[in-house]
């Protein structure tokens, strides 16, 4: 049966969808900000959707990270009978493959043009640095939480010469004190605008022996159009 109807519970997947072919987005999240202009229904965050909202709006399939969303919400979408593709993606390799997944073999499309020319821009970076630079990438404060192991942002990074310092911490979202993370060794500080929306008068003070690169999170953690320019921006912020 061909998929008409889609609703996405993960704000990268809406926008790949809506890049694609958006006559099929008739559900997202409150979080889904990009593209601007979204007409689908609103369902409730990333985190607690109204189950019975997307199911009211008779989706043939919806779009949904392992990360991004809670197994019980899934669970309850698929007892009431509607097929689920659930992504996972923690490199940047990875993100092409689900991508491709959830567009063409998910949704029935062909594969896009975007996708094609987001692959060809990571692959024409030169090499990084065969000594990175390290950086501590907090995503929160109060309390300070920073990207730990197995995370895509950590993996565009590393394509980008700026090794994650606690790339290899036991949790992949680490809560470690401020002044551990000033005592890290690390060369640079790298502040996204989201979760936490670090500017820069909130965030560099914090660290003040270490240069501080503020980067549009779309660009370090969203995997879907905004790939194609993420390599160029993130070069220059990190600059």
């Amino acid at each position: 049966m061909p998929v008409e109807r889609v609703v996405s519970l993960v704000p990268s997947l809406t926008e790949a969808v809506a890049a694609s072919a958006p006559g099929l987005l008739v559900g997202v999240t409150d979080w889904c900000t990009h593209p601007a202009g979204l007409t689908a229904a609103r369902i409730g965050g990333t985190k607690n959707p109204d189950v019975a909202a997307v199911l009211g709006l008779r989706p043939d399939l919806v779009l949904a990270n392992e990360e991004e969303n809670r197994a019980p919400d899934l669970a309850a979408l698929r007892a009431a009978g509607i097929t689920v593709l659930v992504t996972e993606i923690r490199t940047l390799d990875q993100a092409f493959a689900e991508l491709h997944r959830a567009l063409v073999t998910g949704c029935g499309l062909g594969r896009p043009d975007w996708l094609d020319v987001a692959e060809a821009a990571w692959a024409a970076l030169p090499p990084p640095a065969s000594v990175p630079r390290r950086a501590i990438v907090p995503i929160w404060r109060r309390p300070w939480m920073v990207l730990g192991r197995d995370t895509f942002a950590g993996d565009l990074l590393a394509r980008l010469g700026v090794r994650n310092v606690y790339a290899d911490h036991a949790e992949r979202y680490p809560r470690i004190p401020l002044d551990e993370l000033n005592a890290s060794g690390a060369d640079l500080v790298v502040l996204p605008d989201e979760p936490y929306r670090f500017t820069a008068t909130d965030g560099p003070e914090a660290f003040p022996a270490l240069p501080a690169a503020l980067v549009d999170g779309r660009y370090l953690t969203w995997y879907g159009p905004s790939l194609a320019a993420a390599p160029a921006a993130l070069r220059a912020a990190l600059r």
